[in-house]
């Protein structure tokens, strides 16, 4: 890339940030208010919905790729089907934050946006794991696809509960892959990695560390899918050896702590669709630990998983397998550490 090149990319990504905290602005001053709760980690009533300026900056940017920039188009259909699906995302939890819909509507959302964008052709499609031999094949793809994509859209959400975390830990994974794929010339990766950076930067500051309005839904939601796309994006980077692995090990401390959550709450026999506070970060909240301090641990697990990735991208193939489990240690340290400051608070189970 030529120094013009980058300093275009560079004033249009300026663009977007100014386009986002515009919109964030607007909707501080139209009060769509989060009323604290007990599950909730915040004491005062706060707007929410500030996603919608994340939202509308990487449309923006998307829609002015698909008019202008040919070097970042994919094919149209799975162009069209990622704004299709993310655009239904957003709107329908837009409205669940000003209306607070049944948790049913939002799956059924969510659900509908991830056939829309396999439908379109986006899925992984080649899964070659060491030791085990899997051809191509979408009946393989298509299934795992829509798990992932789920499992992300809604992970992100619930890790969504202190300033900062959800939307810094999607930052730092959207800036480490928008590198990766420019590194690897996958073009509408960088582009479109960039685009959520860019919503992402200039939400953050009317979030973290103080908070004058919250991502939402229509935040959270939003991020978790095109994060979860991004996935699939990298899986077909060329060059690169497993790296449908890519996002996953960027997401790993919040992958690591909405599965060891759901695993735990499913083995005590509690209700997986009951609202609750017994997230690891949740638990370290009210054990005691700083929102602040948890939050920038989860950026440090985030920069963490991005050093990795770098790692992993340059490991011979032989020894490639092994460097995403080197992310699973520091996860246990945290779980160890959380469960003696739960114990030692006295919060018994953490549910």
């Amino acid at each position: 890339m030529t120094l013009a090149a980058f300093l275009r990319h560079l004033a249009f990504a300026g663009g977007m940030i100014a386009l986002s905290a515009l919109v964030v602005r607007l909707m501080i001053s139209l009060r769509v208010m989060d009323t604290p709760e007990a599950r909730k980690a915040h004491i005062r009533p706060t707007p929410k919905g500030g996603g919608v300026g994340i939202v509308v900056a990487f449309l923006v940017g998307i829609a002015f790729l698909y008019r202008f920039a040919e070097f970042a188009r994919v094919g149209d259909p799975y162009f069209l089907g990622v704004i299709e699906a993310a655009s239904a995302i957003a709107i329908v939890s837009l409205l669940d934050d000003v209306y607070d819909w049944p948790f049913t509507i939002k799956l059924a959302t969510q659900v509908a946006a991830a056939l829309v964008a396999v439908g379109s052709g986006l899925y992984v499609a080649d899964f070659r794991v060491p030791f085990v031999e899997l051809p191509p094949s979408a009946a393989i793809g298509i299934p795992a696809t829509l798990i992932w994509l789920l499992f992300v859209t809604n992970a992100m959400n619930f890790i969504d509960g202190l300033n900062g975390l959800a939307s810094g830990v999607s930052l730092i994974a959207a800036l480490f892959l928008a590198y990766i794929a420019f590194s690897h010339g996958g073009a509408f990766g960088y582009a479109a990695s960039s685009l959520l950076a860019a919503g992402l930067l200039g939400f953050l500051p009317f979030n973290f560390p103080r908070a004058r309005i919250f991502m939402g839904d229509v935040g959270s939601q939003f991020c978790g899918f095109v994060l979860a796309v991004l996935a699939v994006v990298a899986s077909r980077f060329e060059g690169v050896e497993l790296s449908f692995l890519l996002m996953p090990m960027l997401l790993s401390g919040v992958l690591f702590d909405v599965g060891f959550t759901l695993i735990r709450r499913k083995l005590a026999g509690e209700n997986l669709t009951k609202p609750h506070r017994g997230h690891l970060y949740q638990v370290a909240h009210r054990s005691g630990v700083s929102p602040v301090a948890i939050s920038l641990l989860h950026w440090g697990f985030a920069v963490l998983g991005g050093l990795v990735c770098l790692i992993f991208i340059a490991a011979p193939s032989a020894w490639k397998w092994l460097v995403p489990s080197t992310l699973i240690l520091p996860q246990l340290i945290w779980l160890h550490w959380v469960s003696q400051r739960a114990r030692a608070a006295g919060l018994g189970r953490w549910g």
